[in-house]
């Protein structure tokens, strides 16, 4: 005799992992895109040092304290080239045979965190990456040198006089690995991870500090191919979001049921007298 046996149906979605934004963590909204597609920034230059003619004007400068100089006053043009959407629909029997599960407001909320979140952030800091000020040559990383190589970053950093506050370490879960594995971290780790460092932060990926970083753990698949680390400050890159537009429709013409659209527009600039406060190594990869 066959027996059919129970088959239950649990109104239950296998939601992806996801993360939260790093992007906002590692730049800054300080110019306006506000009614305009582009935007010029002015660069200053500045007068150089002379030693005073205290006797008076010396190698035929009319003035004491030297030839008087015009400054130059250049700029450089950003424009928004990211202009992004989404669209799809949700037939209302779909929704009602899944127990509500395809529904309009969820699934717009999955589509933000699993797509659009992920795209702005893979591009934000790929640009950072390619415009780095600091690029060294790529070097395969090692437990034996990571932390020798994040202190030379910070020297890099030093020496471009980037305000020593804010600075972030952005690291892959396998540098990460690298720095809690090596032999000759002298403590550092548990240093780092013993940090203070409050719940916001810890929520959206920081794991610590080190040598006054801030250390900020990124999925690799938001990160360029062969990425190592990455020391920066959010002064450097600007990121702005001048359009940001969700909606859902209920029963559109042509549509039983919902229509969900998106539309960002967004950009990543690193400011040109800023590039130096970024550092960034890539990994060198095995062959």
């Amino acid at each position: 005799m066959a027996i059919e046996l129970v088959e239950k149906f649990l109104p239950y979605v296998d939601e992806q992992f996801s993360t939260e934004s790093k992007k906002e963590h590692l730049t800054n909204q300080d110019f306006s895109f506000t009614g305009a597609h582009s935007v010029k920034i002015y660069k200053i230059s500045t007068g150089k040092m002379n030693d005073y003619g205290r006797s008076g004007p010396s190698g035929g400068n009319w003035s004491r304290y030297g030839a008087v100089e015009s400054l130059n006053a250049t700029t450089e043009r950003q424009q928004l080239t990211k202009d992004r959407s989404f669209t799809f629909a949700i037939d209302s029997l779909d929704e009602d045979e899944t127990e509500g599960q395809l529904e309009a407001a969820t699934a717009l909320a999955r589509q933000m965190r699993e797509v659009v979140i992920p795209e702005v952030d893979t591009y934000t800091l790929g640009v950072m990456c390619e415009r780095a000020g600091n690029k060294p040559e790529a070097v395969k990383l090692a437990a034996s040198s990571i932390y020798d190589m994040i202190f030379d970053a910070t020297s890099a950093l030093d020496d471009a006089e980037v305000p020593d506050l804010g600075r972030v370490l952005v690291v892959t879960p396998a540098t990460l690995l690298l720095m809690k594995t090596s032999k000759d971290n002298n403590g550092r780790y548990q240093d780092m991870i013993s940090a203070v460092l409050d719940e916001s932060k810890r929520r959206v990926g920081f794991v610590g500090n080190l040598d006054g970083l801030d250390v900020l753990k990124v999925p690799a698949t938001r990160l360029p191919e062969n990425f190592g680390f990455m020391v920066a400050h959010p002064c450097a890159t600007v990121a702005p979001t001048k359009l940001e537009s969700y909606k859902t429709h209920d029963n559109p013409p042509g549509i039983n049921g919902a229509l969900v659209e998106g539309r960002i527009c967004y950009d990543a600039f690193v400011l040109e007298n800023k590039a130096k406060a970024i550092y960034y190594q890539e990994n060198k990869p095995a062959v």
